[in-house]
């Protein structure tokens, strides 16, 4: 009678340890995107992709929004003299205006914006993308420095509040496209998990 309750429960490996109160399977902890989150993510990831590519294209090619026209980085300009240079308030102000129009700054900022489109728009390398967008964020929240109620020339800072701003929140939206599966719908992200090289090192998804 031990021996058959014995092969029984071998038969049957998850019913002998589905017991009340014991952990659930990892397939029950991360169950699969229903159709409307993962396109409720794909459209996130494609928006926010959007955002760093348009950034990039105006800042390059002066397009008039952000960047006049005639003062794109093909014209000479440079991309980070402007926001670095303006920057007047915080503990890093004289840091950052050391770093000001800078070759070096404008070729990490620039591939920076570009790299990290480019994989949120095809749903690829969202964990590389998400590490250098969150620095990229907490640079640039340092510069705008939301805690500030005045300017070092005495002005109001015009800070709505003294921590959350967009940096932060798009930060945390990069984060969260790499930790889900954001990747496979209206993405190449499936495809991409498959590479060899990508197996090899999963943090390159």
């Amino acid at each position: 009678m031990a021996v058959h309750q014995h092969q029984h429960q071998q038969s049957h490996p998850h019913r002998a340890h589905s017991r009340p109160g014991s952990q659930p399977p990892a397939s029950a902890l991360s169950p699969a995107l229903s159709p409307a989150q993962g396109y409720t993510l794909a459209a996130l990831r494609l928006i926010t992709g959007f955002v760093f590519l348009w950034a990039f294209l105006d800042k390059t090619f002066g397009l008039g929004y952000a960047t006049p026209s005639g003062k794109g980085w093909l014209d000479g300009g440079s991309p980070t003299a402007g926001f670095l240079g303006g920057v007047s308030a915080g503990p890093l102000e004289s840091t950052f205006h050391g770093w000001a129009g800078d070759a070096w700054a404008d070729w990490l900022f620039m591939p920076g914006l570009l790299g990290i489109g480019v994989a949120l728009v095809a749903g690829v390398a969202l964990r590389c993308a998400a590490l250098a967008g969150t620095v990229m964020m907490a640079l640039m929240w340092l510069a705008e420095w939301p805690p500030a109620r005045q300017l070092t020339d005495g002005s109001p800072s015009m800070s709505s509040n003294p921590f959350a701003d967009y940096h932060l929140v798009y930060a945390l939206v990069l984060i969260a496209l790499a930790v889900l599966p954001s990747g496979t719908v209206l993405g190449l992200g499936a495809r991409w998990a498959r590479l060899p090289g990508v197996r090899a090192l999963p943090w390159l998804r």
